[in-house]
């Protein structure tokens, strides 16, 4: 089975809008698709409906996958390891990867693996995402917004993805609100940056992915 790991250049910037019109779109073309968000904070179980996890279900078409999806879930609108410490609990970057790599044994042609938070955003008391990029070893597909700013964020991200030898599968440019074009800004990120294909998402949920898919489905 394929994986991938959909890590962003910081928060709320799009991560989980680009990752459900992929699966929608891998899902047409017949790729058994599931999702995997480790550990999610900001979650309220009272009304889990908007929530990222609850997004991606609904991407997957089943409702009742949020639990497998981000079994570890908390209130607070915090960095993980802070929102796990106000409910008593202690995030490792072990249990992590196990969990991880225990949703990737399962039966899927391909799985998405949501990161929280930005590339360097902490997960635990002692590492960041980029920690469990390295240490799962998937090819990473990047999200950046279209703020001003964002160039510098991606190369910034790219850096420090290409110092731990991570492959960037493909960068994804979501749209971010009251920004710069975002067709102008892609093409002032591609001056910077040749290696790698970046795709355009706008800020629409019926967005359609499929050319990303067809790109990730020769890259996997």
């Amino acid at each position: 089975m394929s994986a991938l790991f959909v890590a962003g250049t910081g928060t709320d910037i799009g991560k989980t809008h680009v990752a459900c019109a992929l699966t929608r779109a891998l899902k047409d073309k017949g790729v058994a698709t599931a999702a995997f968000k480790p550990v999610v904070s900001g979650f309220d179980p009272a009304d889990p409906s908007g929530s990222d996890p609850a997004r991606l279900a609904q991407a997957l078409g089943d409702p009742t996958a949020l639990p497998r999806i981000s079994p570890r879930r908390y209130l607070a609108p915090l960095a993980p390891n802070l929102a796990a410490r106000l409910e008593g609990d202690v995030l490792r970057l072990g249990d992590l990867v196990a969990d991880c790599r225990a949703a990737l044994a399962g039966a899927h042609d391909l799985m998405l693996v949501e990161g929280a938070g930005g590339v360097m955003s902490p997960l635990t008391d002692e590492a960041t995402n980029l920690d469990l990029i390295a240490a799962l070893d998937l090819p990473v597909l990047l999200i950046a917004g279209s703020y001003l700013g964002t160039i510098s964020h991606v190369l910034t991200a790219l850096v420090a993805l290409r110092a731990r030898g991570a492959r960037i599968a493909a960068i994804v440019m979501s749209e971010s609100l009251d920004a710069p074009d975002l067709v102008q800004t892609a093409d002032a990120l591609r001056a910077f940056e040749r290696e790698t294909p970046i795709f355009l998402a706008p800020r629409d949920e019926h967005w359609d992915a499929s050319d990303l898919a067809e790109h990730l489905a020769k890259e996997l």
